[in-house]
């Protein structure tokens, strides 16, 4: 069992969160996560330039003079490559980056990239005290510098219009998002997750609902 601190706005542990990393995949698989973190940035590429070929530029496919008689070199129609207004000779097609990955393998993903915080201990978990009655950006640091946040970190929130979210907004590398869109490469991207203890309780349990725990063997 895994246990995760629980910390109060001073910065004090005041509990532990247990859970069972059977359920978040027994133990870290580094090839998974790579290729979760792979295929997000992927994804995330625009496809490139893409240029018309002669088959693709609008315009009449006509004969701009007969074969033969005028004395001038055989032309024809006005979309050829050589002509103001035509076609690519070598058009560019535009290649998509995504890749796919089976529903099961992203799930477990997500599950494992949250192990692998948890191994770490780079997960901080905050007690219902924690939430602001409304945005303060100077208290939001002083939490931070509480939790001893000294890197890169992922707030996760139950609501991401809440008063904890509009207070990290100005704060240099820390980024918020909505705990039940954690994802590996959010996770994997940031050095700490931060969240309510309640919110994580929640989404732990949505995430590893029907999970069947299972027990690693050692080589």
């Amino acid at each position: 069992m895994i246990e995760i601190p629980i910390y109060n706005t001073s910065g004090d542990q005041t509990g532990t969160y247990t859970i069972d990393p059977s359920l978040l995949g027994g133990e870290v698989r580094p090839a998974l996560l790579k290729q979760a973190f792979v295929r997000f940035h992927a994804n995330r590429r625009s496809v490139n330039a893409t240029t018309k070929s002669r088959s693709m530029v609008n315009g009449s496919g006509k004969k701009l003079y007969k074969q033969k008689g005028t004395g001038n070199a055989r032309r024809g129609d006005k979309k050829a490559n050589i002509l103001r207004g035509g076609g690519n000779a070598h058009a560019k097609v535009g290649h998509s980056w995504r890749q796919g990955m089976p529903t099961k393998m992203r799930r477990l993903a997500n599950r494992n990239a949250l192990l692998a915080k948890a191994v770490d201990g780079e997960i901080k978990l905050i007690d219902d005290a924690g939430k602001f009655e409304k945005p303060s950006t100077k208290q939001f640091a002083s939490l931070l510098s509480a939790l001893k946040i000294d890197r890169t970190c992922l707030v996760a929130l139950a609501d991401v219009t809440s008063a904890e979210a509009k207070s990290a907004k100005n704060l240099d590398n820390i980024d918020t998002t909505q705990i039940d869109r954690l994802n590996a490469f959010d996770l994997l991207n940031h050095r700490y997750l931060v969240a309510h203890k309640d919110a994580f309780e929640a989404y732990v349990t949505k995430v590893t609902q029907g999970v069947k725990a299972h027990t690693v063997e050692a080589a």
